[in-house]
């Protein structure tokens, strides 16, 4: 039996997110300073999803791991953003850390470290998360880990045991070329939509262009859902073009997290029943909020508290 809950694999990551004055061509001032707005936001692209659709009203869950020295912290915000986090606390390694350089386009550059993230693992799973849940979508940087790349294989047979269905978003380019793309399709291919920005569809299909890259995908997943920027979204099913929108204007302050919420625009629409065309339409919008915020979660405040309850902390 499935229900209706959402399932997130992926993680959590301390962001420090600086907000410059130069631009992807001036860049940043070499061997001086340059001026910045620099804060401090809980992140992770598995984290913001979780966030985002607890936002949108789904019944968010996620798997993560963070480490010894900001545990509590990410708990805490998980919380208040009304996701169900079943966090396993690392007790030799710190959280993940992402430094974020954001320029006044809204174009971001990033360092990082998935230190914690980096080791969660097939000790950390247990098969009573999937109680309740309809669909389980998994964060690629999982998968860039031996004991991560475990984890997707045993969360993915067993959801596949029990009928749920599977996402993937493939996460970054830089750690695709490294792992390979053939082997990503092929350690995934129990999924039944992926969910990658332009470059990543480009890199995974070989194509040049998007809706050919699209429909490639669609033809070995089920189904694509390729992030355009600011040229929105397009959705292709078993290699036919469905759906194609364009961005929803905005102002854009951040654009760190707006793939995160547009994925789970989209998961959320789609558990609800909603069509390709809607679905899209649901993660335009979500994206196009995200970019509004500095940092990748949404806005939190008293009357967006869920009554979901945070599963107790467990160190392993």
């Amino acid at each position: 039996m499935t229900g209706n809950g959402l399932l997130i694999i992926g993680d959590v990551v301390t962001d420090v997110v600086a907000l410059h004055a130069g631009s992807a061509r001036s860049g940043l001032a070499v061997g001086t300073d340059t001026a910045a707005d620099i804060v401090l936001r809980p992140g992770g692209s598995g984290a913001n999803t979780a966030s985002w659709a607890a936002r949108l009203g789904a019944d968010a869950r996620i798997l993560t791991r963070a480490g010894f020295d900001t545990a509590d912290w990410h708990a805490a915000e998980l919380r208040r953003s009304g996701v169900r986090a079943h966090l396993r606390v690392d007790p030799d390694r710190p959280t993940a850390v992402v430094i974020a350089m954001v320029d006044v386009t809204g174009e971001r550059s990033m360092l990082t470290n998935r230190g914690a993230g980096g080791h969660i693992g097939t000790g950390d799973w247990d098969e009573s998360l999937l109680e309740g849940v309809g669909h389980l979508h998994l964060s690629g940087y999982t998968l860039f880990a031996e004991p991560g790349l475990q984890l997707a294989r045993l969360a993915m047979a067993e959801a596949s045991r029990r009928g749920v269905s599977i996402s993937v978003d493939p996460a970054s380019t830089g750690f695709l070329r490294s792992f390979g793309t053939e082997r990503f399709m092929l350690e995934t291919a129990a999924a039944r939509l992926i969910i990658p920005n332009l470059d990543e569809a480009l890199l995974l299909a070989g194509e040049n262009d998007a809706e050919e890259a699209a429909r490639r995908l669609s033809l070995h997943y089920g189904a694509a859902a390729v992030k355009l920027g600011s040229g929105g979204a397009l959705m292709a099913r078993d290699g036919k073009l469905a759906a194609r929108l364009p961005a929803l204007a905005t102002e854009v302050v951040d654009s760190i997290g707006a793939g995160d919420a547009f994925a789970a625009g989209l998961l959320t629409a789609l558990l609800g029943g909603a069509g390709d065309e809607a679905a899209l339409e649901a993660g335009c919008r979500a994206g196009a909020e995200a970019v509004t915020v500095l940092g990748g979660r949404p806005r939190v405040v008293p009357s967006d508290l869920g009554t979901n309850e945070l599963y107790p902390l467990n160190t392993n």
